[in-house]
């Protein structure tokens, strides 16, 4: 069984649900993240990308990557010789990613349709792998993790974003506010309120810091570390692919 917010349902519900979810708010997203976190989530996404320590050159998979913000943050980084990856199970949100990326003068990813936790990748071919505000949303995250690990190259990274657990002192009124006002926010804005009823539900059930730690240290990464931003309301994790220890002779 997968949870899709507080329901639990089997996994291939959770994929349909969680489609539907972003085909309803595709058009409206990136309006409604700005109102969501009063536009705290450019600077959580910037954060994500020094974390990243990309550099020119690099091969990079946005894994769902949805409407473009970390494509475009890290193009200039990785120049003419780098190449930026945008997958997303979505199609509503890739089209807009791409229209998006190309009104903003963003031409040099691909993009690709694909499962977090099956992906058209092979093996060893990604320097960096980013992921910002989807691992909650993935049917099978531990899966997805293994993923991730499979498609890095040896000594790449993988650097994740997501909400998590907020300070003691902040989480009576983080409830609050994720469950009472970002619903008639969504209905108001998108004309979904079920949408970010979900999306507050999803926050609720993901995993902690820790515990997503011990999940990325499970799928095989190495060096696992997170950073709390904005009292814990999001973390960004960050974990390493070992390079295979060179035979001795």
């Amino acid at each position: 069984m997968a949870k899709f917010g507080y329901t639990e349902v089997e996994p291939e519900e959770k994929t349909r649900r969680v489609g539907e979810v972003f085909d309803s708010v595709a058009s409206r997203y990136d309006l409604m993240n700005d109102l969501m976190s009063g536009g705290l989530h450019r600077f959580w996404k910037q954060r994500l990308i020094l974390f990243a320590q990309l550099r020119a050159g690099q091969r990079l998979l946005d894994l769902a990557g949805g409407t473009g913000d970390l494509a475009r943050l890290a193009s200039p980084i990785l120049g003419s010789d780098g190449q930026i990856v945008l997958c997303d199970i979505n199609n509503p949100m890739l089209e807009r990613g791409r229209n998006r990326l190309l009104d903003q003068g963003v031409a040099d990813v691909d993009f690709v349709q694909g499962d977090a936790a099956s992906l058209p990748f092979e093996d060893a071919s990604f320097d960096r792998v980013v992921m910002g505000f989807g691992l909650r949303n993935v049917t099978d995250p531990a899966r997805c993790l293994s993923e991730i690990h499979r498609v890095l190259r040896p000594g790449g990274w993988v650097v994740v974003l997501e909400f998590s657990q907020p300070d003691a002192w902040l989480s009576p009124l983080y409830h609050t506010y994720t469950h009472y006002v970002l619903p008639p926010l969504g209905k108001l804005v998108t004309g979904d309120a079920d949408s970010y009823r979900y999306l507050a539900e999803s926050i609720a059930v993901h995993p902690d810091q820790q515990t997503l730690r011990e999940m990325m240290r499970a799928a095989g990464f190495y060096a696992c570390q997170y950073t709390n931003i904005s009292a814990g309301i999001v973390a960004i994790h960050r974990g390493a692919r070992v390079t295979p220890t060179l035979p001795t002779r």
